[in-house]
């Protein structure tokens, strides 16, 4: 697997589309990161970490939902294996004129566009979230 976030990611479109309420994605430190922040900003009820039936680590991810629409409307991957996009805090992006949210990797930690302009640090842009 080249991108496993991109993978992440796209498994949580793909499951949101179909109304799942879960969905299982191999696990990594920078998953649960990512994850941390989309719980944090109410975009998911939360994950589970556990062993899948194969053996392997997994992270079950439980889904929100409002009024039967996915509270998750639009998920992109920014920065690439091919093409990374490194910003500094005056260049990360607003999302939807406030209302949705970037993920940053930043040295202090993953965190949201907000964050990371109230801790006054830059990072590369994982993804975008409305």
């Amino acid at each position: 697997m080249n991108d496993p976030i991109g993978d992440m990611l796209t498994r949580i479109r793909n499951a949101s589309l179909r109304g799942k309420s879960t969905v299982a994605t191999p696990a990594s430190k920078l998953r649960a990161w990512v994850l941390d922040v989309l719980q944090d900003e109410g975009y998911i009820r939360g994950y589970e970490k556990g062993t899948g039936a194969n053996g392997h680590d997994e992270i079950v991810i439980s889904l929100k939902y409002f009024d039967g629409a996915p509270v998750i409307r639009e998920l992109k991957r920014v920065s690439k294996p091919g093409r990374r996009v490194y910003l500094g805090v005056n260049e990360i992006p607003v999302v939807r004129q406030g209302l949705g949210l970037s993920i940053v990797s930043t040295p202090k930690g993953v965190m949201s566009d907000a964050n990371a302009r109230a801790n006054n640090v830059g990072g590369e842009v994982i993804c975008t979230v409305f």
